[in-house]
């Protein structure tokens, strides 16, 4: 797991690959991602936008932006938590993201949280050590 803490907000992902989803043979790969946002910071706070950095293992770089997650701009509480599920699909056996939400707090003030970089592995990648 993959976890970055912004002003109190901690950003936990986990990636999984999806072999069923996938072919290797048409340079096709799929990964799923679980999130899992949680605000431990004494003021509620609102997630309003999302903003994907995906690289591919030759070194493209894909940009996602958005409204919310999954179709929601979830509002949380002091010690709450959101938690969903997505995924991305890439060309190459492997990969990277990373990213920033857009939060909103009580006051109306926008910041940005840090998602924290997450490897995206398949078992069709030769690791070499340089």
């Amino acid at each position: 797991m993959y976890s970055r803490t912004t002003e109190d907000i901690v950003v936990t992902v986990k990636p999984f690959y999806l072999e069923d989803q996938s072919a290797p043979n048409d340079n096709h790969y799929v990964w799923a991602y679980r999130v899992r946002i949680e605000n431990r910071s004494q003021r509620t706070v609102q997630l309003l936008r999302r903003h994907w950095h995906i690289t591919d293992a030759r070194g493209c770089m894909m940009e996602i932006r958005g409204a919310g997650v999954v179709g929601e701009q979830p509002v949380l509480h002091p010690g709450e938590t959101f938690e969903y599920s997505s995924g991305t699909p890439l060309t190459t056996p492997s990969g990277i993201m990373a990213g920033q939400y857009e939060m909103s707090g009580e006051d109306g003030a926008c910041f940005s949280v840090e998602i924290p970089a997450f490897s995206l592995d398949s078992p069709y990648e030769t690791a070499s050590v340089n």
